[in-house]
Formats: C-alpha cells, sequence, structure tokens
C-alpha cells in the first residue's frame, strides 16, 4: 500500500469517526503522570503506529511477530504520546526497555481522538507490545487511546511469579484491571473528560482476559472483543484435559485418539508443527502453574517424554489429580456470566485450543446462565489460532485479525447506537477474495 494510500485511509477513518482535534501541541504532548506507576517515561511521536514505532524503537517487533499474516495490512500516520513505565512488582521477566521489571505498560493517546479507550492484555506469555500490530493500530487509527499490559508476569517461566499456584495466572486479571483504573485518569488529564467508552480486547491468553473481566469487573468497561480465549474450568474443559491426550496420541499416529480429544477433523495437516512448538511446551508450564507437586522438585517436568515415564506429562491425568489442584484452577476460572456486551470469534482448524473443548463451552456456559443477549459468537471456518501460518497454507487457512477487526466494527456500533450485530454463527471461508484483510460477519439483524 502506498504512503499516499495509508494517507487516505487513516484520513477517511478520522472522518467516519468524527474525529476531533486535541488541544493545541503544547497542552497535548506532555508527560502525564500514570496513577499508581512506579517508572514512566512518555514520548511525543509522529506516529503512535507500529509504521512509525518500529522506526523510533517504542515498540518491539519480537513482542508480536508471528501473530499476524504477512500481508494484513494496517493503518498508520497517528501522532500522539506514548508513555512507557511499569507499575509495583516484585517479578523481572519482562526485559523492554532493558529494566527487567513486570507489570510494564503501554499507553498511547492520539492527536485526534474519539472519546473512547481501549486495553489490551498481551497473548500467550508474550510482551508488552505484542497486540501492537493486531489491535493497537486499529484502534489508534479509530481515534482510540490505547492502553496494555504485559499482565505482571511473562516467558516460559511465568509459573515462578506467586506463592501459591494459579498465583501467576490470578495476576493477570488483576494488572488488567489495574491498568484500566489508571489509563482511564491519565485520558481524562490529557482530554479533560473520562472515555465515553471503553472496550477490553485481546487474543488467546488475552482473550481469557476479556472474558474474566466482563464477568467480574463492568464496573470498568462497555464491551469486549474477545479472541479465541483461553477457557479455564476447574472441572474441565481446560487445557490439562485435551493437550496431555495429544501428546500420547499424536506420536503413535492414533487419529482417532486425537479427534475424541477434541481436535477438529481436518486440522491433521496442522498437528506436526503443534506438536513440536505449542502442545509439550503449554502443557508443561501451565501444569507448572496449578499443580507443581505433580514433578517433585523438577520445574516444568521433561520436555517430550514418553508415556510410561516417571512424572511425565503426556501421562497427567487432570481429573485424577488432588482437590488442590482444581481449587486453583477454580481460582481463575470462568462462570459464563457476562455482565457486558461480548463477542467471541474463534478459527474452526484452532489446533491449540480446539473449538470444541473452548468457545463451543463458553458459548453454551453463557446461555445456561441466560446472557445469550449479550454474546454474539462467529466461528470462523478454517481459522486457526495464529495467523502467522496463513501463508504456509493459504488453500487451507483463513486469517481471524481481519474477523476480528469486523467484530470490534460489530461491538462499536452495539454499545454505541444498540443497533445488534449479525446473529451468532459459522462464517464460511470465501472462495475469493483478500483474506488478509476483508472479513464479513454477516447481515446486521
Amino acid at each position: 500500500m502506498s504512503r499516499r494510500v495509508q494517507g487516505l485511509l487513516i484520513a477517511a477513518v478520522v472522518a467516519a469517526a468524527g474525529l476531533t482535534a486535541a488541544p493545541a501541541s503544547a497542552s497535548s504532548c506532555r508527560s502525564i503522570a500514570v496513577p499508581g506507576a512506579e517508572h514512566q517515561i512518555s514520548a511525543c511521536l509522529d506516529d503512535l503506529t507500529t509504521k512509525g514505532t518500529l522506526v523510533s524503537g517504542h515498540t518491539d517487533v519480537t513482542d508480536w511477530s508471528g501473530l499476524n499474516s504477512a500481508g494484513a495490512v494496517n493503518p498508520s500516520g497517528v501522532p500522539g504520546t506514548q508513555i512507557d513505565g511499569y507499575f509495583p512488582d516484585t517479578s523481572t521477566g519482562d526485559t523492554n526497555h532493558g529494566w527487567n521489571h513486570d507489570s510494564q505498560f503501554v499507553i498511547r493517546l492520539p492527536e485526534h481522538w474519539n472519546g473512547g479507550l481501549v486495553v489490551a492484555g498481551s497473548p500467550g506469555n508474550r510482551e508488552t507490545y505484542a497486540n501492537d500490530f493486531t489491535i493497537s493500530d486499529w484502534a489508534l487509527a479509530k481515534g482510540y487511546a490505547y492502553a496494555a499490559t504485559d499482565k505482571g508476569n511473562v516467558g516460559a517461566t511465568f509459573y515462578l511469579d506467586g506463592k501459591r499456584p494459579g498465583d501467576a495466572v490470578a495476576e493477570w486479571n488483576d494488572r488488567v484491571s489495574q491498568l484500566a483504573v489508571a489509563a482511564k485518569k491519565v485520558v481524562k488529564k490529557r482530554y479533560g473528560k473520562a472515555p465515553k467508552t471503553s472496550i477490553v480486547a485481546g487474543q488467546s491468553n488475552g482473550g481469557y482476559l476479556v472474558r474474566w473481566q466482563l464477568e467480574n469487573r463492568p464496573d470498568l468497561w462497555d464491551g469486549g472483543v474477545d479472541w479465541e480465549g483461553v477457557l479455564w474450568k476447574a472441572d474441565g474443559p481446560n487445557l490439562l484435559t485435551f493437550l496431555p491426550a495429544a501428546l500420547r496420541a499424536y506420536p503413535s499416529g492414533d487419529t482417532q485418539g486425537m479427534l475424541t480429544a477434541g481436535f477438529a477433523p481436518g486440522s491433521e495437516f496442522l498437528w506436526p508443527f503443534h506438536y513440536q512448538i505449542y502442545w509439550d511446551l503449554t502443557q508443561r508450564i501451565f501444569r507448572e502453574e496449578f499443580d507443581p507437586d505433580f514433578d517433585g522438585v523438577t520445574q516444568a517436568g521433561t520436555p517430550y517424554c514418553a508415556t510410561g515415564t516417571p512424572a511425565c506429562d503426556t501421562d497427567y491425568d487432570y481429573a485424577s489429580r488432588p482437590q488442590s489442584v482444581h481449587q486453583a484452577v477454580e481460582r481463575v476460572s470462568l462462570t459464563g456470566k457476562i455482565k457486558r456486551p461480548l463477542i467471541t470469534v474463534h478459527g474452526t482448524l484452532d489446533t491449540l485450543l480446539p473449538i470444541s473443548q473452548d468457545s463451543d463451552v463458553y458459548a453454551n456456559m453463557i446461555a445456561d446462565h441466560h446472557r445469550d443477549g449479550l454474546f454474539r459468537y462467529y466461528r470462523i471456518e478454517d481459522g486457526n489460532h495464529v495467523d502467522g501460518l496463513y501463508p504456509a497454507y493459504p488453500d487451507q487457512l483463513r486469517p481471524l485479525l481481519p474477523c476480528f477487526r469486523s467484530a470490534f466494527t460489530a461491538l462499536e456500533r452495539w454499545i454505541g447506537t444498540g443497533a445488534p450485530p449479525p446473529a451468532s454463527r459459522t462464517v464460511p471461508r470465501p472462495t475469493t477474495g483478500d483474506l488478509e484483510n476483508t472479513c464479513s460477519l454477516g447481515a446486521t439483524q
């Protein structure tokens, strides 16, 4: 996309959103104290999007690499103020800025503000800037102030944080709430009024945070967009119920065992990659978080151990583990009792979080609590967990980023005008068109 076309795109977004200019530059680009922050730095930037921050050094591409497909096009050219900092914390896994300090955050304040705020937590165990390409660029171009957190602990040893099993994941929810409260106060200082709309958004572990926030902190939000959030349930299903089954079935060529575990028919071509990259590590580190006694003093077990190996995660049986393990999961479990509008998008070929074991279940939980009126669920045919795999399988996969953006736009209308989004449905994969940048969720009601 040419610079001129990018300029026209951002201008169109600004005009369509009815954005208003911020106060004069002398007052608009100034350091604003973030309530509760232990340390912060501010910068006035010509472009807060990744196109600009990659050049200025105000993002870290390693935080977000692999999450988007190569052909995804983002708007750019959004001037404003960026505040980086951290809240008090004792863990030190986040290495951005050389701070070696967790609970890092970023707050971005565009010159042209639409009156809203978007807050996100990082997917996986990534650091502060993990949502910069997938969420921040889009939100900023629409005029939202944006804030994101590393969730309070990062990396493959995140389970070392906290004193009790489950503490590290529980902190994730607290850090999102903490940042939301602080960011609202920063927005009010910057623009002279509090945000009229506050949206929580996230992918994977970040999507779990969206669900938890709308269930437990509805006072902070007007709505949320959940991109294939992780489901935690004390009685299952959860990561610890289906990943061990995959670790047993896949190496032995047990296709039926994989399907019985919940992995979708047609996802077989994705199994080798997920076995090598995701299943083993994810099982071990989250099992260590909730059930550290399973392998004694060993931390996060033995990688790729064969069934029959002592204390092997391949043989892990969540259902038979002590009640204390289930109680640790219960501390962070979801209920389905959402209290604000929620839109979920999830790919039918998600091979890390099989849709049958995750969002299908969560949709039923919401229905069981009669919260259907607050919920829309779009099952995206051929969508996978990360869009970075799309170039390798362009005839078999579909990127979810454009569907997330369509869901975000639908949520804006829903909470802004009361216009309901399209009905929940399985969204078929188009046979033609730009799948990396377009996604129709269906006709509006």
